[in-house]
């Protein structure tokens, strides 16, 4: 018989999985490391422009407010917003990887952590403050499947709420497993919402040959909008949607 849309997304997922093993078993143990000055580098200069897009949102700190992040990883993110001040028991997020949300577990007991596919979100509507993603739709080849995640994103939204995206805008020519996203298809991924995007972070391997010589000649290269390979996106969810 012919193949189905299902079929479709369950090639795709299954492809997600199979990427995140190979890149389990390829990248070298501590290849992100926090002992490595470029990821120092890129951490840093990412969570300051998220803090500064959340306070010109009147969204921080996090005190009081709840957030998940969608494809959570092993939970570098929610540390993140613990240390911006978000109780660790308002605090949700999932992920594909068991193995990873379970490491993400152990770091943060006290959050609601789920394994699963994104497309459906174990959340009741309107349950969060900040809904957020970091270089998660980039993986996903399937156009139907980024749609229905970015609805289910906008539906656990507060009225009133903010999602926050973190994603590249160029293919990586060595990577056939990701696909950039520029503007005007974040703009599609969530029709009624108001989008603000700026372009942020020094193309990766520029930044991994520049920052090791000099951190401060990486800071000004990336004044440079041509060489910010990223958009940061304060997506708003509007009150028709709600």
């Amino acid at each position: 018989p012919p193949s189905t849309d299902a079929d479709s997304d369950i090639a795709e997922i299954n492809r997600i999985r199979a990427e995140q093993l190979r890149r389990a078993r390829e990248i070298p143990p501590g290849f992100y490391g926090w002992n490595h000055p470029v990821n120092q580098f890129f951490h840093c200069q990412v969570y300051r422009a998220c803090i500064s897009a959340l306070v010109r949102a009147n969204l921080f700190p996090l005190d009081g407010r709840s957030v998940a992040d969608i494809g959570c990883g092993t939970g570098t993110w929610l540390l993140e917003f613990a240390q911006w001040g978000a109780d660790p028991a308002h605090l949700a997020g999932i992920d594909l990887d068991e193995n990873r949300v379970a490491q993400a577990c152990r770091r943060l007991p006290g959050a609601d952590l789920h394994a699963g596919d994104a497309q459906h979100l174990p959340w009741p509507d309107g349950s969060f403050d900040l809904v957020t993603q970091f270089t998660l739709f980039t993986s996903i080849l399937v156009p139907s499947i980024k749609t229905r995640i970015a609805a289910e994103m906008v539906r656990v939204t507060k009225p009133g709420g903010l999602i926050l995206w973190y994603d590249f805008r160029f293919n990586n020519p060595r990577n056939p497993n990701v696909r950039g996203i520029e503007a005007g298809e974040i703009r599609s991924l969530f029709p009624g919402c108001s989008v603000g995007l700026e372009r942020v972070t020094l193309a990766p391997p520029l930044a991994r040959r520049v920052v090791p010589v000099s951190y401060t000649l990486a800071l000004l290269l990336e004044q440079v909008p041509f060489l910010r390979t990223h958009y940061l996106g304060v997506i708003g969810k509007s009150e028709s949607l709600c």
